[in-house]
């Protein structure tokens, strides 16, 4: 049996030589997806923080704020990969008109519920959909990446570079959704997310031309294969879970401490230096031609985020507490950055969309359990006690990803084999 191994670069895109932003940024039909992709992400960074200081102003309570900002968490993280797995089969557009219409309808309803200090059940009931509807905006752009950049060293840059985008709405979405909030009105971050989201989600949903296509075959792949199944994507699955627990233990953590302090407009500004360190260490991830293996550099990198987020609790300080924020947040990136990469090599391209929101919803879901865990501890403790959320997420999820780091080995690429003596087809095996 003679078997030949080729993988061949995207013919969108640029030649893979010396992999850059630059050379990312020309890949032919880019722009017609970034620019409204970064629209229509915009409003998932105001989400969270939007719902947490409203119920917080109706209610009182960090608990009852960070509750039903979990719900939306959970809600999020179940329907996701659900959502991802809709997209492979039936094409992004599909998926994104309904849901942004959802979301925003969902939303708004969140809003006059609190508003008129309804129960906490029935903000959670208005939760539910709110959360089930975010659109996963930042997956399908990845998606579209991967069917551009496909067997090129760009991929790790494209992947660099959806982070830092992320990052980059994370640094303006709480500062904005906490200036409206707190001089506006509290209701006015989660009305602008909603208005955002069906805004940026129609255009996003418009640009057709660069979606993946969706054929027969990729229907029956996915439909029989859920990316779920491979335990590569199971184990960036704890990983991405305490991420998740940085962001919302630092959401409901810094809001309190600002709150006792008597600065409630200076939480946006502690949260927009975090996301900023996060921003910035993705712009050098991505600009660095790497050697060493993304198993080891996400197993390193993750160890250094483990270790700053366990000095969170102890800062007492706006100085010392925005600065260790930072270096949090540098620590982020590249962990995220190589998960979102490792999953090029384990997952086929006909799932990658679902693979890609498991990990979105698995950032959500320890996004949720932190901010409910933190709210309670804010509320029954001391201040600055929400701070142990990040410590304990990752430093299980650390644990977790050194005892099973043999499993994010990437599969093997598709290989043409020719059998027998030349008078049989050959056949694509993956």
């Amino acid at each position: 049996m003679a078997s030949t191994v080729t993988t061949e670069p995207s013919k969108d895109s640029p030649a893979p030589s010396r992999p850059g932003y630059g050379q990312l940024l020309r890949t032919r039909g880019a722009w017609t997806f970034l620019l409204p992709g970064f629209a229509a992400r915009q409003p998932f960074a105001m989400l969270t923080i939007s719902i947490v200081l409203l119920v917080q102003h109706t209610t009182g309570s960090y608990g009852a704020a960070g509750a039903a900002a979990a719900v939306t968490g959970v809600s999020m993280a179940l329907f996701a990969p659900y959502s991802g797995r809709l997209a492979d089969r039936y094409g992004q557009r599909a998926v994104l008109v309904p849901g942004v219409l959802l979301h925003t309808l969902s939303g708004l309803t969140l809003t006059a519920l609190a508003l008129a200090h309804a129960p906490l059940w029935a903000l959670f009931a208005a939760a539910v959909p709110t959360g089930a509807s975010v659109p996963q905006v930042g997956p399908m752009v990845r998606a579209r990446w991967g069917v551009k950049l496909q067997g090129t060293p760009l991929m790790t840059t494209a992947a660099a570079f959806e982070s830092v985008t992320d990052e980059l709405t994370f640094v303006f979405g709480p500062l904005l959704a906490t200036a409206l909030c707190t001089t506006v009105t509290p209701a006015a971050g989660l009305v602008t997310e909603a208005a955002l989201t069906l805004l940026g989600g129609l255009l996003f949903a418009a640009q057709k031309g660069t979606q993946p296509a969706v054929t027969a075959a990729g229907h029956a792949r996915v439909e029989h294969a859920s990316a779920l199944r491979i335990p590569g994507v199971r184990v960036l699955i704890a990983v991405f879970l305490g991420i998740g627990s940085v962001f919302g233990g630092m959401q409901v953590s810094l809001a309190a401490f600002s709150e006792s302090i008597g600065e409630p407009g200076l939480n946006g500004v502690l949260y927009g230096v975090f996301a900023a360190g996060n921003m910035l260490s993705g712009v050098v991830c991505g600009a660095v031609a790497w050697k060493v293996a993304p198993q080891r550099r996400l197993v390193v990198g993750y160890g250094a985020l483990a270790l700053t987020a366990s000095g969170l609790w102890a800062a007492h300080s706006v100085l010392v507490l925005a600065g260790l924020g930072l270096v949090v947040g540098m620590c982020i990136a590249p962990a995220l950055i190589t998960g979102y990469t490792l999953v090029e090599g384990l997952v086929p391209a006909g799932a990658r969309t679902e693979a890609f929101t498991w990990l979105t919803g698995a950032v959500a879901l320890g996004q949720a359990a932190a901010v409910t865990i933190a709210g309670q501890l804010e509320d029954r403790f001391w201040g600055g006690a929400g701070f142990l959320v990040p410590m304990a997420g990752t430093v299980l999820a650390l644990a977790t990803l050194v005892t099973l780091r043999s499993r994010l080995a990437a599969r093997p690429r598709s290989r043409t084999v020719a059998r027998g003596v030349g008078h049989r087809m050959p056949m694509t095996v993956d």
